[in-house]
């Protein structure tokens, strides 16, 4: 027997004692008051920090109660939906909200042409770094290949360890610039050594924008229509924040507090963001309606879209997991803002790549799943169609590979991570640390030669 097998036939025995030996019931949840995933059934999360950067709301007081509410997203003070809407009609506005993240303020024209210009003379990586790095050992999960580059830059930094504001700014901004490239370029070498297929490597163009750059370098022919990279603008910009309290930017200031280097902080950001609870949701909604498609003979008839919900529902469709991917969220009920803002764009994108019979299905779905979910389950707050629901149409229509999904929802949070790192480092004093309830009996030690 080779040594993996052995090892893996060992694995595979003990896995029932694990699961025997860790396995919490719930009732001691709810006996010692822990909240799972620190959220009560109602949504709201524990309070575990303060912060100046973004604001969630959900929920508003009317006569001291909490009532459900459309959801909105605030920027450093500012509604993202006026950010999007103040963007004019051959502008970007990735680089605004950045510079707004990332320094607290709305930059003047100066200052955003200072910003872009610097940003855009960072696009750049260390010599041979493309293809020492990036070619060797390429990974079909791009976000586990973008994760080795972030790490490995950090040996071509001489100040790595440096913690001063000073230098995270500068270490932030310069990951910024790379991400786009790595994420890219990491998928063209997949795509090449995997794939057999051609690989391309353009440089990207300083004097672009994120999102202008980003399918500059994607495609062969470095061609792109308007309304492609202004629709790809707006997403970067509605998943680039969403509060302290999200998996990856929570790590981020977790790990962040232990006083680590800003590439082992992104680094561990990135680990959070590729679990498919997270990142990589959007694209379990494009294998959902691709499942639907299939099994939906007549995508108009809502009596056959409504029986193929409650099949998921069930566990009797698609990947048997008994959830609607795209619907729900945990802080929002009554609407995602980031959704609503999205429908628009994706509605007009639709049209110009012939899309319309797919955006109808998505409609349709989004109406009438939070209508089955209230018929199937017991729930607590409302549901609504989230982000993700839509963010995957739109890469499908942008020609984006699965491959690269969850590495563009990277290429915009990065800048939210970054923001919520220095905010850490200016603020925190203490390592977070909270606390965990052993609820294991004391056991009698009994020697090994009598067990």
């Amino acid at each position: 027997m080779e040594k993996k097998d052995l090892l893996a036939n060992y694995a595979a025995s003990k896995q029932n004692m694990c699961i025997t030996n860790d396995t919490i019931s719930d009732g001691l949840f709810q006996e010692y008051g822990v909240n799972r995933g620190l959220r009560d059934v109602n949504g709201k999360g524990v309070l575990t920090g303060l912060t100046r950067i973004s604001k969630i709301v959900s929920f508003k007081d009317e006569n001291g109660k909490q009532v459900p509410c459309d959801g909105e997203l605030w920027y450093r003070g500012y509604n993202v939906k006026t950010l999007i809407k103040s963007i004019g009609p051959n502008e970007f506005g990735f680089e605004k909200a950045a510079y707004l993240l990332l320094l607290g303020e709305l930059p003047d024209q100066a200052q955003l042409d200072e910003f872009c210009e610097v940003l855009g003379n960072s696009r750049t990586l260390p010599t041979n770094f493309t293809r020492d790095v990036i070619m060797k050992a390429p990974s079909k999960d791009i976000m586990n290949s973008m994760t080795r580059s972030i790490l490995t830059l950090a040996a071509y930094d001489p100040y790595t360890t440096d913690s001063s504001i000073e230098n995270n700014i500068r270490q932030c901004m310069q990951l910024i610039a790379n991400f786009p490239m790595i994420a890219v370029y990491g998928y063209h070498a997949y795509n090449h050594y995997e794939n057999d297929s051609s690989m391309y490597i353009h440089r990207p163009d300083p004097k672009l924008s994120t999102a202008e750059n980003f399918l500059r370098m994607l495609r062969p022919n470095k061609q792109y229509t308007q309304l492609e990279a202004q629709v790809l603008d707006v997403a970067l910009m509605l998943h680039m924040e969403h509060g302290g309290g999200n998996n990856s930017t929570f790590t981020t200031r977790v790990v962040t507090s232990a006083g680590t280097d800003t590439y082992s902080a992104i680094a561990a950001a990135m680990s959070s963001l590729k679990g498919p609870k997270h990142g990589g949701a959007n694209i379990k909604v494009v294998r959902m309606f691709d499942d639907m498609k299939k099994e939906v003979k007549d995508w108009k008839d809502e009596d056959e879209v409504r029986t193929y919900l409650k099949r998921l529902l069930h566990k009797e469709a698609f990947d048997r997991k008994g959830l609607i991917y795209g619907m729900g969220h945990a802080i929002y009920s009554v609407s995602d803002p980031r959704a609503e803002v999205f429908k628009a764009y994706v509605e007009t994108l639709a049209r110009e790549k012939g899309r319309m019979k797919d955006y109808a299905l998505y409609s349709m779905v989004e109406r009438l799943a939070p209508e089955v979910i209230a018929e199937e389950r017991r729930i607590y707050k409302g549901v609504s169609a989230n982000v993700d629901f839509y963010s995957g149409f739109v890469y499908s229509m942008l020609d984006l590979p699965l491959e690269l999904y969850t590495p563009m929802f990277a290429v915009a949070r990065i800048v939210g991570w970054s923001a919520h790192r220095m905010e850490e480092l200016i603020n925190a004093d203490k390592i977070i640390r909270p606390a965990y309830k052993n609820v294991l009996e004391p056991a009698v030690y009994v020697p090994l030669n009598e067990r």
